[in-house]
């Protein structure tokens, strides 16, 4: 009888306009999450087949959930350097355990903050996941993901690569008249020349091992002949390997000049990188010294005037200890220390599906794979379709409200009548019960 059908139709209307409110109500509940995809009701008929072209059954409707994960909210800016939002297409690997083994879910909610061991989460407890990277930055393996962490280095030391020396030597100094040889100038008295012949000019330069130990070397300059000097690299024989330096002599160079007093050429083992073997167990230092350009006044010159240093750059610090943690765009997790060094320790990947729509959602606003949304593709960002990284900020969640306002009374409208079709329906077969007294 199309009356009870009219009660089952009006009554499928009550719990499917309940269900909307039920969506509507977590949006607004949920505006201020971060990352938050709003869930939007489908309406889908029901329909009763008919047995005859001069009947209707009525059948009614049901709603469906649509989840707006596609959906890009607005990126917000924050004063947090652990925080991040992906611009476009992909997710956050994160991982319910700490040692990456429980289940890898996603997410769009960049909200990172160290726990107490150092490893970067949500505030829901999910452990961020990227690519480990190895003292090259590059990546470890690209197969495998870990928990990243932002503790597990205790210092870092930088070993000096390289010296810029700038600087004048005077052309009115008397060369040397005898016969000379590399590595007789005495610099530390220990170096194993015979003549005695002391520099002309000379600069201690401190540098840093691979262990972060100050080292001394000294430039050391000697005229001789015109528009010509020996330039040699001298350090304390007590500070070297005796076996690979069994002079404290490193390396030396003629280095000739223009008569404008610029520099001609730089000849020699100083002309390419310098290898030091120390004796504190520290790594072959290799270090190149540059003296300048031929053709210019930027590095050495020669002008008559008092031999003297214009400047010495050179790279290399002591032992830090880490002050800072920062991510940037490509997806890097960088490492701040007190010695101004920045190391690269983890790549972060975004995850794209080719139907992200079909996510499951769980609660801690992350999502499973599915079967339906395909496997997961882990991607560099901005790259293969994956969206950028917004750095130090967070997404918004996408949600409208004043839309949702609107939906609401709709909602709320569509309820009522539902209802009244139920009340309607009810007194009509009031009116037929009282026919048939």
């Amino acid at each position: 009888m199309s009356l009870f059908g009219s009660l089952f139709s009006g009554a499928s209307g009550l719990t499917a306009q309940s269900r909307a409110l039920g969506m509507i109500s977590d949006n607004i509940s949920n505006v201020n999450t971060v990352g938050y995809k709003g869930a939007l009701a489908r309406f889908q008929t029901l329909v009763t087949k008919q047995t005859a072209s001069a009947t209707y059954a009525p059948g009614g409707v049901r709603a469906l959930t649509s989840y707006l994960i596609d959906k890009q909210g607005l990126i917000q800016s924050t004063d947090s350097p652990t925080d991040a939002a992906i611009s476009g297409a992909g997710f956050f690997v994160v991982n319910s355990l700490a040692d990456s083994s429980g289940e890898q879910l996603y997410t769009r909610a960049g909200s990172f903050s160290p726990d107490a061991l150092g490893n970067l989460r949500t505030p829901s407890g999910f452990y961020l996941q990227g690519w480990l990277l190895d003292a090259n930055e590059d990546i470890v393996d690209i197969n495998s993901l870990e928990t990243v962490n932002i503790r597990n280095l205790n210092g870092i030391a930088i070993a000096t690569s390289r010296i810029e020396f700038g600087g004048n030597l005077d052309s009115t100094t008397t060369a040397y008249g005898g016969a000379y040889t590399a590595g007789d100038m005495e610099v530390y008295n220990d170096t194993g020349g015979t003549s005695g012949v002391q520099p002309q000019f000379s600069r201690t330069i401190q540098v840093y091992d691979s262990l972060g130990e100050a080292q001394q070397l000294v430039l050391a300059f000697l005229k001789t002949g015109d528009n010509q000097w020996q330039a040699e690299l001298y350090a304390d024989r007590g500070d070297l390997d005796s076996t690979s330096h069994p002079t404290g002599l490193l390396a030396s160079a003629t280095i000739t000049f223009n008569g404008d007093g610029s520099l001609a050429g730089v000849t020699g083992s100083l002309a390419s990188a310098v290898s030091i073997d120390w004796n504190n167990g520290a790594s072959t230092s290799s270090i190149t010294v540059d003296l300048g350009t031929t053709g210019e006044t930027d590095g050495m010159s020669q002008f008559a005037s008092a031999s003297d240093v214009a400047f010495v750059i050179q790279n290399g610090s002591e032992v830090g200890q880490v002050n800072g943690v920062s991510m940037d765009s490509d997806g890097y997790v960088s490492v701040s220390f007190t010695n101004g060094a920045i190391r690269k320790i983890y790549r972060l990947p975004v995850a794209t599906f080719a139907n992200p729509k079909a996510l499951d959602p769980r609660t801690g606003n992350v999502y499973a794979e599915t079967q339906l949304s395909g496997e997961h593709n882990l991607k560099f960002t901005g790259q293969g379709g994956a969206g950028t990284l917004a750095t130090a900020s967070l997404e918004a969640a996408n949600v409208d409200l004043a839309d949702e306002f609107t939906k609401m009374i709709v909602t709320q409208r569509a309820y009522t009548a539902n209802a009244r079709v139920i009340t309607t329906a009810n007194d009509m077969l009031n009116e037929l019960m009282q026919v048939a007294r």
